[in-house]
């Protein structure tokens, strides 16, 4: 190689080396803690409904030093949401209850239901990023147990309402929703064997009651309702079970947006058997002849261990549910 060629490449590889160097201060640095409130509205309830304001939440990952993402979760009480959803992976750090109990303190008595991730069982561990380009990431022997328990008794006392692998409604604004959900797909703990089940039982209580009811006709009245299916982990075989069993939103998260992306590309991966064009926001999903409209929260946090991320910027979602045009 002559000396301008050498000269040339010396310079070519010094620029590769400080975009590198400049994107992991960006993406570890700014972009981490760049809290974003992405706004959509989804036309997915009967004429003439009033809207109905959710705020969906996933994969805070928290750990109890991050005040300033506790901060930002707790300042979004201040959208005034009729509901919460929160699809899991909460915690990240055995101490991370700590974080979270600081979060969402301000959102008691707002009604909400979740669901567990796997980050809501088993603390964090190092892990080689390069394998996740081979396929969704496997499971660790070594990672220590987290207080589960802890942080359902904590939702509890918030007025949340647990559907993992269970189903239950809630009457907001007039309108009633059903909400079915499953434990973390992503360690195989999702038991879709059991939603049938639980929306059958939902379905045939009587929300009113004798005392409230007591002329009521044998059959049930209809009444303006919407099915919503959550998840932690949107792998395609939970997906496809929710449209079957009638859902007409589907929220989830676990993807990360795929955490670090290309800039015009999008997700490089979505750590499950998602496309990877929906791994982050509002999309449709279609199984058989039915769909639902699907958003995948990119999630508020990172592993500790690989605290970063590139073009996805850590979000929360205000849904606005809206009359079907």
């Amino acid at each position: 190689m002559s000396p301008r060629a050498s000269g040339a490449a010396t310079t070519i590889a010094s620029a590769v080396g400080v975009a590198a160097l400049a994107a992991l201060a960006w993406g570890s640095l700014v972009e981490r803690k760049r809290w974003t409130l992405r706004r959509v509205e989804v036309p997915v309830l009967p004429v003439g409904s009033a809207p109905i304001r959710v705020l969906h939440v996933s994969d805070l990952h928290m750990a109890p030093w991050q005040t300033s993402k506790q901060d930002w979760v707790a300042s979004l009480a201040a959208l005034k949401p009729d509901l919460v959803v929160n699809t899991g992976d909460n915690l990240g750090h055995e101490r991370g209850i700590e974080g979270i109990r600081r979060a969402f303190a301000p959102f008691r008595d707002v009604p909400g239901v979740f669901v567990n991730g796997s980050n809501d069982y088993f603390g964090p561990v190092v892990k080689n990023p390069f394998n996740y380009f081979g396929g969704p990431s496997g499971h660790v022997t070594r990672a220590k147990r987290l207080d589960t328990r802890a942080l359902h008794d904590f939702f509890a006392e918030l007025g949340w309402i647990d559907i993992d692998n269970a189903a239950t409604g809630l009457d907001l604004r007039g309108t009633h929703l059903e909400f079915f959900g499953v434990d973390d797909p992503h360690r195989g703990y999702d038991r879709l064997d059991l939603i049938t089940a639980a929306i059958d039982d939902l379905r045939s209580e009587d929300p009113l009651g004798d005392e409230a009811w007591p002329d009521r006709p044998t059959a049930a009245a209809p009444r303006p309702t919407v099915t919503v299916g959550v998840t932690h982990a949107p792998y395609q075989r939970v997906l496809n079970s929710f449209v079957t069993h009638g859902a007409q939103l589907i929220l989830a998260g676990h993807t990360h947006g795929g955490q670090v992306c290309v800039p015009g590309y999008g997700a490089l991966v979505a750590n499950c058997d998602i496309p990877r064009s929906q791994a982050s926001g509002l999309s449709v999903w279609r199984h058989g002849l039915r769909s639902a409209f699907l958003n995948v929260s990119a999630g508020l946090g990172t592993s500790i261990y690989a605290p970063v991320r590139f073009a996805c910027p850590p979000e929360a979602t205000l849904l606005t549910l809206t009359a079907a045009r």
